[in-house]
């Protein structure tokens, strides 16, 4: 008797929006080989391809993703450490992010800590530049070994060469180019975190900023920070359904900045402002879409920056509201907001 179809994968069973069409062919890279196999292939057939790390920043369309998806899972941690020169950790690209900051902070490896509870895996982080309350990985990143689509060969970028910036990064800028296969940082010991570089941080730490404090309790805090805001993954809450902050902070001219709105100065004399405060005095509050149309997408009930899926929602439906607050952002303020996660078959 033939074997039944198997029923085609979409992607929003792997995605933390829960969204996302039929993709045509996947292929889940366990090692190394088969990553750079699988893609090479794709190059040489001319298969249009889509890496996939975890699925926390993507926004794909609801058609789906034609040709090849590549599930990025190989796995490994190699660890060089010794008082003097700190630890050295070598991280493949499918290693879970936040599984590596729960061990940094079990063993002693500082840097990480303010990065608790972020989704996705290792080998995301270089190309967003992954930031958080105050941390971002750029500040301990090494060196990344990535697999160079164009010149067809396995290289070594140090941090310099890596063009790191606020949530973008080399990678990001070329993302046809680039397939990150581990991630070197160099992490020192001990078992005080970080200077606190971030006040709402400090305050729940009981502390001043620029004072540091034990990384096991930095981490929780940031948690629990995170999870008030929805920003821990719970498959029971569906401010959780989503990919994060939607919109970045935007930098702009001192001048722009709106009356009352936060302002952090940056080192090219512009300053970055809050999203999640122009987005709220545009009149858009938490919980903004519940209440009007078929209620399958919103704001999280619990912080502005996150678009949510309340279930049963589909693509379309998230960025025509992403659009309207956009919209209604440069039209109130005169900023326009820019999407944070990667939109894959579709625009806003």
């Amino acid at each position: 008797m033939p074997e039944a179809p198997r029923p085609p994968v979409r992607l929003a069973d792997r995605t933390t929006l829960r969204l996302g069409g039929p993709v045509g062919e996947l292929v889940e890279a366990r090692d190394e080989q088969g990553l750079v196999a699988a893609v090479r292939e794709a190059d040489e057939t001319g298969t249009p391809m889509l890496l996939l790390g975890g699925g926390s920043n993507l926004v794909v369309a609801d058609e789906g993703v034609p040709g090849r998806v590549v599930d990025v899972a190989v796995s490994g941690v190699h660890v060089e450490s010794d008082l003097c020169g700190g630890a050295f950790v070598t991280v493949a690209a499918g290693e879970g992010w936040d599984d590596l900051v729960a061990r940094a902070v079990q063993e002693g490896w500082v840097g990480l800590e303010a990065l608790s509870g972020i989704p996705g895996r290792v080998g995301a982080t270089p190309i967003q530049n992954v930031g958080a309350y105050g941390q971002e990985v750029a500040q301990t990143i090494a060196r990344v070994r990535v697999w160079d689509r164009r010149e067809q060969t396995v290289r070594t970028l140090m941090a310099s060469d890596c063009g790191f910036g606020y949530r973008t990064s080399r990678f990001k800028q070329d993302p046809a180019r680039w397939v990150v296969l581990d991630v070197s940082f160099q992490l020192r010991l001990g078992s005080l975190g970080a200077p606190v570089a971030y006040a709402e941080l400090a305050r729940a730490l009981g502390v001043e900023v620029g004072q540091r404090a034990p990384s096991a309790d930095v981490r929780e805090a940031v948690l629990g920070l995170r999870r008030g805001k929805g920003m821990v993954l719970d498959a029971a809450d569906h401010d959780t359904w989503s990919a994060g902050s939607f919109f970045t902070n935007p930098v702009v001219e001192p001048e722009a900045v709106p009356e009352g709105a936060p302002a952090w100065e940056q080192p090219d004399g512009r300053v970055k402002t809050s999203a999640a405060w122009l987005i709220e005095h545009a009149g858009f509050g938490k919980g903004y879409g519940l209440d009007h149309g078929e209620g399958r997408v919103a704001l999280s009930t619990k912080h502005t920056l996150a678009l949510t899926n309340r279930g049963g929602a589909s693509t379309a439906e998230l960025l025509a509201l992403a659009a309207e607050i956009r919209d209604g952002v440069r039209e109130r303020h005169g900023i326009t907001l820019v999407n944070e996660p990667v939109l894959v078959g579709c625009t806003l």
